[in-house]
């Protein structure tokens, strides 16, 4: 078995799903609203590796990295990246990832790479490694691969060595779920990253998808939730005159936000309000502050990641 169902997976499964897939079908347990999709399993790259023989050579340009020089990580990244964009997944592996795509019966699929060292209190691999929106059928298994070698980019070779991890095997995941067509998306943090007042929730939001405003390319609006009592205390919103969405025929692309569309507030006061519900239900779940990114298609809220806040001093 190379796939498994979100539904059959929990947070002790980080080692087969990666942190990233652990936290979904979690989320996905204890009743939060997360896209349906499956999780190519760490047993995948790692078959992938041995039958390509790739385990050694990939060990071998690791060896050569010294972080104090940086062509070496470059050098030591584009190797390893090729090799595994290049190389043949198994009919036997790749006919298991068709299958569970069907069985999600859609066109269109985010694809999110998932270590298993990730979304740890200890390393927050956030940023770090590759995620492709709008994926279709056809470019599934090759996006795969590409996923698979967003653990060996210079950035997160560098973040591994930092963190102590250039001896230790860290494996990936993949996690295929329905693309949510977003209306609108965003982050929210559980507790207030700036002013870190555990009573206070802060959500952003933008028009179209949240890459828009993780990658910083736009400035969202603003909404900040005394958690008790339970009220909007700050509203702040920004005119936004672009977003990112799907592009015919998948992908994405940036198209532009008419005025009387985007100078207007994102989210309502109401669906404020169910956000922040559906965030607190998750931070008490885990029991710690979360930071969560959400997606809103036909009136409907999803979340689509949440990990724990780790800038938050102690």
């Amino acid at each position: 078995m190379y796939t498994r169902s979100l539904k059959n997976i929990s947070s002790n499964d980080v080692a087969i799903a990666g942190g990233k897939g652990a936290s979904l079908g979690e989320m996905i347990k204890s009743d939060i609203p997360v896209p349906d999709g499956f999780v190519i399993t760490t047993k995948a790259f790692e078959q992938f590796l041995d039958e390509t023989d790739l385990r050694q050579e990939v060990r071998a340009q690791l060896s050569e990295v010294d972080t104090a020089v940086v062509h070496t990580t470059e050098r030591a990244s584009e190797q390893i990246q090729n090799l595994i964009k290049h190389a043949d997944i198994s009919s036997e592996i790749a006919n298991e990832i068709q299958s569970a795509f069907k069985t999600l019966n859609c066109k269109y699929v985010a694809v999110r790479s998932s270590a298993t060292s990730e979304d740890s209190a200890e390393n927050a691999w956030a940023g770090q490694l590759d995620s492709f929106l709008n994926t279709t059928e056809t470019s599934l298994i090759e996006t795969i691969k590409k996923c698979w070698a967003s653990l060996f980019t210079p950035r997160a070779l560098f973040y591994r060595i930092e963190k102590g991890l250039k001896e230790s095997h860290v494996s990936v995941a993949v996690v295929v779920q329905k693309m949510v067509e977003s209306e609108s998306s965003g982050i929210a943090f559980s507790v207030h990253p700036v002013t870190e007042d555990p009573n206070q929730l802060i959500i952003e939001a933008g028009f179209g998808l949240g890459e828009a405003i993780v990658s910083g390319a736009i400035t969202p609006d603003s909404y900040v939730v005394e958690k008790k009592p339970r009220k909007i205390i700050d509203i702040n919103i920004a005119e936004q005159d672009r977003g990112i969405f799907r592009k015919d025929g998948g992908g994405n692309e940036w198209r532009d936000i008419p005025l009387d569309k985007g100078s207007k507030q994102v989210l309502t006061e109401t669906e404020i309000m169910e956000l922040t519900e559906l965030v607190l239900r998750i931070e008490r779940h885990y029991g710690f502050p979360v930071d969560v990114e959400w997606a809103k298609e036909n009136r409907k809220l999803y979340i689509t990641q949440s990990r724990p806040i780790t800038t938050l001093g102690s």
